[in-house]
């Protein structure tokens, strides 16, 4: 699948030595030191359902870890970004029979949809971009090596007995529950609200994850050595992962909303199989609100990145307003953000225009250290602002500043002066 179109990164005065990058593992419950002392770093994160896109929570998470990806890569590392896109899923196919349309339909235009909102956002394109329809052999591929290692079972569909659906036992892996750190009866009302069927009879365990779902009528279903179906959410992120950036990646990112049942689930899938951790760190991004609730398709509060680009919000005033939140604070959305961000936008623009301004080298340095320490980005921004006040402020004499803080803005921020 294609991915979308990245702006040249523009280059600034590197630091000398690489600077190492900490951020928030879910799993530790501890900030950490993320991506490896040398090469190429490794990152999976989870993409959209392509229902309903793209909303400025989405927007949230893949600005978020886009600043992980450019302080990576300031630092001198490599960067192999993996992206999903779970083109088919019950989500997608019960809106595209709600409103009379084809699924495949539906999918490709809010995935075109998306990539134009991530390219307006300046969000880095991943090298990977894969939806899970065209991974489906490498999803069989692994369910069926974990049905030779016994590590998934048949649960009976009472319409076609001789096919039924396949779950993945949890229990195979010891470490189950140790990224969300819930006990078994927490986790079950959470599996419950975001897609799991704890209730179904015949499974083992309630906490046991569908891997591939029998054909019923009327829905999508691929060949596959169990039968006619298509898979689950869970296994499609670890085969993708797995066979774009093998065991112990280094960091596996998302919305909060993924920590369980999602990546708790996808990482049990892998490391029962590979006897490797699935990735070394899980980073995940704050949920953003409107109206005193969590912004979410089913309850349809959403603002929508398209929309405000159709209104005439300029992209990078969208980014300014994700950015001047802390990437796992959760936070509520009002058209005040969207004003302050367009405020402090024409403030940095009329500063970098300046024939000469205060020396940057601070400000750049300060920038750096901020996203250094667990991508403190409104630390970032008050850097920027200081530097832009002082030089509107008072007489300086630096002519090369201003060019090399836009430079650096949008080498490190992705915000285009």
């Amino acid at each position: 699948m294609q991915a979308w179109r990245s702006r040249t990164v523009p280059e600034i005065p590197a630091t000398g030595e690489r600077r190492p990058i900490r951020a928030y593992d879910s799993k530790a419950q501890e900030v950490v030191e993320v991506g490896p002392a040398d090469g190429t770093a490794r990152m999976y994160v989870c993409g959209i359902t392509p229902y309903d896109a793209t909303h400025l929570g989405h927007a949230n998470t893949y600005v978020a870890f886009d600043l992980l990806n450019r302080a990576w890569r300031d630092s001198g590392l490599l960067v192999n970004y993996v992206q999903n896109v779970t083109d088919v899923d019950d989500p997608l196919i019960e809106r595209a029979d709600r409103d009379g349309v084809d699924w495949r339909d539906l999918a490709q235009e809010q995935i075109a949809l998306f990539r134009e909102d991530m390219e307006a956002l300046n969000v880095l394109a991943p090298a990977s971009y894969i939806g899970a329809v065209e991974a489906i052999s490498m999803i069989v591929e692994l369910i069926a090596r974990h049905q030779r290692e016994g590590l998934v079972y048949a649960v009976e569909d009472p319409t076609d007995p001789e096919h039924p659906d396949l779950y993945f036992e949890q229990a195979s892996d010891p470490t189950f529950l140790s990224l969300s750190h819930l006990s078994p009866a927490e986790a079950r009302p959470v599996f419950a609200e975001r897609g799991g069927d704890p209730d179904r009879p015949g499974k083992r365990d309630p906490l046991d994850a569908l891997v591939w779902r029998l054909e019923r009528p009327g829905e999508p279903a691929w060949d596959s050595p169990f039968g006619r179906g298509r898979p689950g959410w869970h296994v499609e992120c670890t085969a993708i992962a797995l066979d774009r950036l093998g065991p112990a990646f280094d960091v596996q990112a998302g919305g909060s909303d993924l920590v369980f049942p999602h990546h708790e689930m996808s990482a049990v899938e892998a490391q029962v199989t590979t006897d490797e951790v699935f990735a070394r760190a899980y980073l995940h991004s704050g949920m953003v609100g409107l109206d005193g609730e969590k912004m979410s398709k089913s309850r349809g509060n959403l603002v929508f990145v398209s929309a405000l680009r159709r209104q005439g919000v300029d992209p990078m005033a969208i980014r300014l307003a994700l950015l001047a939140h802390h990437y796992r604070s959760d936070w509520m959305y009002s058209d005040a953000d969207l004003a302050a961000a367009q405020d402090r936008l024409a403030g940095w623009r009329e500063a970098v225009r300046l024939d000469s301004g205060l020396n940057a080298d601070g400000v750049v340095a300060e920038v750096r250290a901020a996203l250094a320490d667990d991508l403190d980005a409104p630390r970032a921004l008050a850097a920027v602002d200081a530097w832009a006040d002082a030089s509107l402020d008072v007489d300086s004499d630096d002519a090369e500043a201003p060019a090399l803080v836009a430079r650096a803005v949008d080498a490190l921020l992705g915000v285009v002066l």
